[in-house]
């Protein structure tokens, strides 16, 4: 049952979409529900419920809030029921079954299944990338960037074909409300005598600098890097590829038309949100000196499957958001050669002694 579920859910007189985010904790599930109604006078809610065990049926009762729909944050009933016409109600608790069969999940409301239906499906992450790749020589490579000269497109530089998805839901971990109130709490509570800034996190800025910096440091968070450098991009793409290697592969390195993403979606600033979404973010670089080397720019999502994400909504609006470029492993050491030369090294990119001892590395080791 552990994993982000989506589908779609019927009530009285109401249907729309819904999210659930399920995480296995010890010896039982707990869970994170999104109900968003397709009707706009209706208020979208989030319920969360934890179960006995981990079993493939459970009988639960669900504490459930409104979401604001100002700006899609949880809160009570009394600071938006005037938002609603007059007579909307909205329940605080509701008991429901939830069962996982045949690759669904089930939820119904114990008293009757007309008050409320949903069925969604389990995303099962590939092995490799869906996106459509051309693959390309590094000298070809180059001559194609010339298209994208005078765009708004980030690039983002992997050793293989992996699927876009984050560190946090690459870990299994798809509660994002957990993330937001007990994660970022502990860390901040850790980190903040480690720090020369005192990062205030209810200023939106300063929150998004610090968890750019958690990512920076290692700590799975539902942030994906990318670069405004294609040429920083391909380094990263390559960074780990042996030299002189004659293993048989490609690198591979995204696009991503940020320009025409934030054009035609809204763009939040916070994680916990009730319905699919990725925003482009540029965090204020505060005790994270590889942000401005890097030319570094974060995509934020609440989804696990972000290819899928682009994919459809590149499909509803015949809209190209994303490409991917594939560059044989026997290019490695044309593109290093080149990037040292642009200035693109281990020391430039990740300034201190780390990064200097990975440059030295790789001029003075053959492997």
């Amino acid at each position: 049952m552990r994993g982000q579920w989506t589908g779609t859910y019927k009530g009285q007189n109401v249907e729309g979409e819904m999210i659930a985010n399920i995480d296995e904790v010890g010896d039982h599930f707990e869970c994170e529900i999104y109900i968003t109604p397709y009707e706009k006078g209706v208020p979208t809610s989030v319920g969360y419920a934890s179960t006995t065990d981990k079993g493939e049926q459970h009988r639960i009762t669900a504490d459930v809030y409104p979401i604001d729909p100002r700006n899609a944050r949880q809160t009570t009933w009394e600071n938006i029921k005037n938002l609603y016409p007059e007579g909307t109600s909205h329940n605080d608790r509701v008991e429901v079954t939830i069962r996982e069969e045949a690759g669904n999940i089930y939820i119904q409301s114990v008293q009757d299944s007309s008050l409320f239906s949903g069925v969604a499906s389990k995303f099962h992450a590939p092995e490799r990338s869906k996106i459509q790749s051309y693959v390309k020589n590094w000298s070809d490579f180059k001559v194609y960037l010339a298209e994208f000269a005078d765009s708004a497109f980030l690039f983002r530089g992997q050793a293989k074909d992996w699927p876009l998805r984050t560190a946090f839901h690459r870990r299994e971990r798809y509660r994002l409300n957990e993330f937001v109130n007990q994660d970022i709490f502990t860390l901040h509570r850790r980190l903040s005598g480690l720090t020369d800034h005192y990062f205030d996190l209810s200023v939106p800025d300063q929150n998004g600098a610090f968890l750019n910096l958690l990512q920076h440091h290692g700590y799975p968070t539902p942030l994906l890097d990318w670069s405004y450098s294609p040429y920083v991009a391909a380094f990263f793409a390559f960074r780990d590829v042996k030299k002189n290697s004659k293993e048989d592969g490609y690198v591979r390195i995204f696009l991503f038309d940020a320009g025409a993403w934030r054009k035609d979606f809204r763009q939040l600033t916070h994680l916990a949100l009730p319905s699919p979404h990725l925003s482009v973010m540029e965090f204020l670089s505060m005790n994270n000196p590889r942000q401005f080397p890097q030319q570094a720019v974060t995509t934020v999502t609440n989804v696990a499957d972000i290819e899928s994400h682009v994919l459809f909504r590149e499909q509803m609006g015949n809209t190209k958001y994303i490409y991917a470029v594939d560059i044989p492993y026997s290019e490695r050491e044309a593109a290093m050669k080149d990037l040292k030369f642009m200035g693109i090294t281990a020391g430039s990119i990740f300034p201190g002694i780390d990064g200097v001892c990975e440059a030295l590395r790789e001029l003075n080791f053959d492997a």
